[in-house]
């Protein structure tokens, strides 16, 4: 009887749970139905509205390119102005992701998904991310989302995470162990299938292959050719590099400065932000409200400007799947008040220290014991 009973309680929180899910996508779809109305123009143009994004962030890093070769712009100015046009590229990816640009004209929609790549190169292969980003909606928090978890989400915060936040082959190296014991446990305690192990095992070996891989080599050379310079110079000393390795100086410094350095910083301000905001581990799966967070401290300014203010409305998506990001951001004031007078987390910065878990070790332990029955404090 006891477990029939505490069945049934757990069956009416959850649908007390999805029906204020409900009730908040309903308010941020009206919300977001205002903004189309407002501009028509954003709505009945999308596809050219998100191709002339698409071109225009190509033409800055490229025009940014130019000034560094002619000797006009500084490195650091390129690095700093490509960063932000490579975060516009990232949410048109994020955008293409969802079909919102020329879902009904394929060759047009591939272009596109190639060039948001090739630009940053230091990302998942989009097409292979479509599958990982549309299972991450569905299983946010838990231990098959691979796309938060593979920026570190649920990971103790330390050295160890702030070096994997920034470059994802490091969050590979750093975490090798588990990436292959890991879809074993997985399937041992039938949270995946074996069609699901062979899934894992494809998104593994394609993500990076060959474009990350390849530039990751470039860049992690690259530090270490300056950092052994720098430390021999400390030392007093010089090395004697062969002349073939010197003769690649040229090239590389250029592709770091105009290509993958814009990238690295981007990358960082991305991971940093999104894998604190993301829920994992202790969030009710399939509620939405659970999931994330809001995080627009002013503090984060630095880091918003280069993931395009992620933090701020990132949350709003996870309820409203269909905007664009520019509709999003037009809309963001009011659909956060929505969120805020729903209780959703805002600037909850106890994330840190709990590993992105919702609660702390011990408020679970009472939940669990059945000894303390209140939700989580909202932080302001």
């Amino acid at each position: 009887m006891t477990a029939t009973h505490n069945d049934k309680n757990n069956e009416q929180d959850f649908k007390r749970l999805r029906a204020k899910d409900r009730a908040i996508q309903s308010e941020l779809m009206a919300v977001s139905d205002k903004v189309r109305a407002r501009h028509p123009f954003l709505m009945k143009h999308q596809d050219a509205v998100g191709m002339t994004i698409f071109l225009v962030s190509l033409a800055g890093m490229a025009v940014n390119g130019w000034l560094w070769f002619e000797g006009i712009m500084p490195a650091w100015v390129v690095i700093v102005l490509s960063a932000f046009w490579t975060s516009l590229l990232h949410e048109l990816e994020h955008d293409l992701i969802h079909y919102m640009y020329f879902r009904k004209q394929p060759f047009w929609h591939h272009i596109m998904m190639a060039g948001v790549y090739l630009a940053r190169p230091l990302t998942q292969n989009p097409w292979v991310r479509r599958h990982v980003h549309l299972h991450h909606h569905k299983v946010s928090g838990t231990e098959t989302d691979l796309e938060e978890r593979g920026i570190t989400n649920g990971e103790k915060w330390g050295w160890r995470r702030f070096i994997m936040v920034g470059d994802n082959m490091f969050a590979f190296y750093l975490r090798a162990g588990k990436y292959f014991k890991e879809p074993r446990k997985l399937l041992k305690q039938g949270k995946v299938d074996r069609k699901d192990l062979k899934n894992l095992r494809i998104i593994a070996a394609l993500s990076f292959t060959p474009v990350g891989t390849i530039i990751y080599g470039i860049w992690h050379g690259f530090v270490l050719f300056h950092l052994a310079n720098g430390i021999a110079f400390l030392l007093g000393a010089s090395i004697d590099w062969p002349q073939w390795l010197l003769a690649q100086e040229g090239w590389v410094t250029a592709m770091v400065v105009i290509l993958i350095a814009p990238n690295v910083l981007r990358t960082f301000c991305l991971h940093f932000i999104s894998s604190n905001m993301h829920y994992y581990g202790d969030n009710t799966p399939g509620i939405i409200h659970e999931q994330c967070q809001v995080m627009n401290k002013w503090y984060l300014l630095p880091m918003q400007l280069f993931c395009f203010n992620f933090g701020n409305t990132h949350a709003i998506h996870h309820f409203v799947v269909r905007d664009a990001f520019y509709i999003r951001h037009l809309g963001a004031d009011e659909s956060l008040e929505v969120l805020r007078r729903h209780g959703i987390r805002f600037n909850d910065m106890g994330t840190f220290k709990r590993a992105n878990r919702m609660r702390t070790v011990e408020e679970n332990a009472q939940l669990s014991e059945g000894t303390a029955n209140a939700s989580p404090s909202i932080i302001s």
